[in-house]
């Protein structure tokens, strides 16, 4: 697997906290009001936050897990961990852990698709369609690699091989941190927004220069 770029918790919430901070979103702009929908607040997720603040959280919790499973040496332990992992990113196959509810995937996926309505909105302007593009390929990315990741964790679940088990809860921990943090895929040192390279630090930085250009925050 490509080498991943890792950033610290705390670094990465700064980033998204930036992107997010306290917009006055226009009532008049449809492309606002859905860059609202991924940056302030979304209905139907856990406290009303923006769609990539709640893939950001149930990120973080996938992550944590992930990496608890990777650093044990008992099936049951890293199985344990892994089913939490399920559950942070799609709750509908996981009744039980410690995500919030909302899922990964279901976030992410929202994310870009209300950053896309916002580039198609009539009033879209030039800012809003370039940084969408970079927004909504990041959060695709996520989407991608989380389900892949679901994939993978259902072997996890099966397997009787302790070995095998942990050697597939690394890599998952692994593409826990791409979501996270994007990664290098070609290998050049740098991490941008590209198919198979942004992840949601990606998304929330193009987010944010969506929202300066815009003068949102």
């Amino acid at each position: 697997m490509a080498k991943t770029r890792l950033v610290t918790r705390t670094a990465l919430a700064a980033v998204i906290a930036a992107a997010i901070s306290a917009p006055q979103i226009s009532a008049q702009s449809a492309a606002h009001r859905h860059i609202g929908h991924v940056a302030d607040m979304w209905r139907d997720t856990p406290d009303q936050v923006g769609l990539l603040v709640a893939a950001q959280m149930e990120a973080e919790v996938a992550a944590q897990h992930a990496g608890l499973a990777a650093g044990s040496d008992d099936l049951a332990a890293i199985q344990r961990h892994i089913t939490h992992v399920q559950h942070a990113i799609d709750p509908s196959t996981m009744e039980r852990g410690p995500g919030n509810g909302y899922g990964l995937i279901r976030a992410a996926s929202g994310a870009a698709q209300h950053i896309g309505l916002a580039a198609e909105a009539e009033d879209a302007s030039s800012d809003v369609k370039t940084h969408a593009n970079h927004v909504g390929t990041s959060a695709r990315n996520v989407v991608t690699w989380a389900e892949a990741i679901m994939e993978k964790a259902a072997m996890v679940a099966s397997s009787t091989d302790m070995a095998s088990a942990k050697a597939m809860a690394e890599e998952i921990a692994a593409m826990t941190q791409a979501i996270l943090s994007g990664m290098d895929a070609d290998e050049n040192g740098r991490v941008g927004w590209q198919e198979g390279e942004g992840g949601l630090q990606q998304a929330a930085t193009h987010l944010r220069l969506m929202k300066e250009a815009e003068g949102l925050g």
